[in-house]
């Protein structure tokens, strides 16, 4: 799950705000639907036609039981058609908001912060909370997540004569279990920060602070980590999934050539999809020096701060996390409900999804900073030639971009 550049269109959204004519100077209240059913705008960004048609119809509900309209569209590129909605002042009521991107759109007032007005706003996990929280403001409801989580391939395993007491538990024990393995690439997993990161993590560090006011990525917490995966790395006990001729780890992993991966819970999909003949399990990450730990990805159903019906959006917002609802929408295209109180539900639909969401527990989301894009890509980079590369530059490099761009 690669990050894109900030199109040319957001970046321009993001250039005006600072220059003084952007948002900032435009936050007085908009003019409000006083009567009559309002008339909802949604722009998704859709993972294909059964996520499209199952937020439709969820639409459809929401419109007929409050008597409003709302239409759904599925963008073709969310962030650059976002981009260019805000920079002309006319965006959707309501859009999917990458958590990724979250902070830019925050930074510069182009969200509403309705996130404590939605019912029961603490079932949320609080990683995720956390993840759309801004300067302290929880800005927007979490639709839902993915995690991260060791995928091990069933039969490579037994192959290699190991049992489900070798599964590694830490740092040390995944060492160990990588030289057992013969034939194959014990590990593969993703170049970037988006697989690389649950390192930092396990071992305390990060790219930002929490706050994300601070960079922090010269830290001895993600010096241990880079140099723990170089090690990995060093003789081919881990591998990037590129190396293997493949485009992520789950392609090396469903064509067997890695025992295992590190992926989030939309590898079940591309399994069942490309490989229903290979038997997989998921399991936690290994714990690091500092406990377990991994990475989150998610969406939140943002609101324009210029939205003329913002009591609508918040109640079609409302209607769309309902943690019944979540579950419609699990059942349909395989997402995690963001409420805690559906955690039940979900594992007994879903019995085999138990490590995926334990890490709601312990992982750390996207930087939540603004003007970061560019220095994470640069990061991405680094990373890929890491297995060469002195970690210490590596994150040196990290430590002055970021700088640079908090300011």
């Amino acid at each position: 799950m690669k990050r894109l550049a900030i199109p040319a269109a957001a970046a321009v959204l993001l250039s005006a705000t600072a220059c003084g004519s952007g948002f900032d100077d435009q936050r007085a209240a908009p003019a409000q639907q006083s009567s009559g059913p309002a008339a909802l705008q949604i722009l998704m960004a859709s993972s294909g036609e059964v996520e499209t048609n199952a937020v439709k119809q969820a639409a459809e509900a929401w419109a007929k039981a409050s008597g409003n309209t709302a239409a759904v569209t599925p963008a073709q590129d969310i962030h650059q058609q976002l981009g260019q909605a805000f920079a002309g002042s006319d965006p959707p009521d309501v859009f999917y908001v990458d958590a990724a991107r979250f902070a830019d759109y925050a930074s510069v007032g182009a969200l509403e912060p309705y996130g404590d007005k939605i019912s029961d706003a603490q079932d949320f996990y609080p990683s995720l909370r956390e993840t759309f929280t801004y300067d302290g403001t929880f800005y927007c409801a979490p639709k839902d997540f993915s995690t991260l989580a060791l995928i091990v391939n069933d039969e490579l395993w037994k192959k290699n004569g190991l049992t489900a007491g070798d599964i590694p538990a830490t740092w040390q024990e995944l060492a160990a279990v990588t030289e057992k393995i013969k034939g194959v690439a014990p590990l593969a997993f993703g170049e970037t920060r988006d697989r690389l990161g649950v390192f930092m993590v396990q071992s305390g560090g990060w790219i930002t602070s929490e706050d994300g006011k601070r960079a922090t990525g010269d830290s001895p917490e993600n010096l241990a980590a880079l140099e723990y995966v170089k090690g990995l790395l060093a003789d081919k006990r881990a591998q990037f999934a590129k190396t293997l001729d493949a485009e992520w780890g789950g392609e090396a992993f469903g064509k067997g050539k890695a025992a295992m991966t590190i992926e989030g819970n939309w590898i079940k999909g591309a399994m069942r999809a490309d490989y229903p003949g290979v038997a997989y399990s998921a399991h936690e990450l290994p714990a690091g020096p500092k406990g377990r730990g991994t990475l989150s990805f998610t969406n939140c159903w943002g609101i324009a701060a210029k939205s003329k019906n913002k009591a609508a959006a918040i109640s079609f917002v409302e209607a769309m996390t309902k943690a019944g609802q979540q579950m419609v929408f699990a059942k349909a295209f395989g997402v995690m409900p963001s409420r805690q109180s559906a955690k039940d539900a979900y594992l007994k639909e879903f019995p085999g999804d138990g490590a995926f969401v334990n890490g709601a527990e312990y992982a750390q989301g996207p930087v939540n900073a603004p003007k970061m894009d560019s220095v994470l890509s640069d990061y991405d980079t680094s990373l890929q030639q890491l297995a060469t590369q002195d970690p210490k530059a590596i994150l040196a490099r990290l430590q002055k971009n970021t700088e640079s761009a908090l300011g």
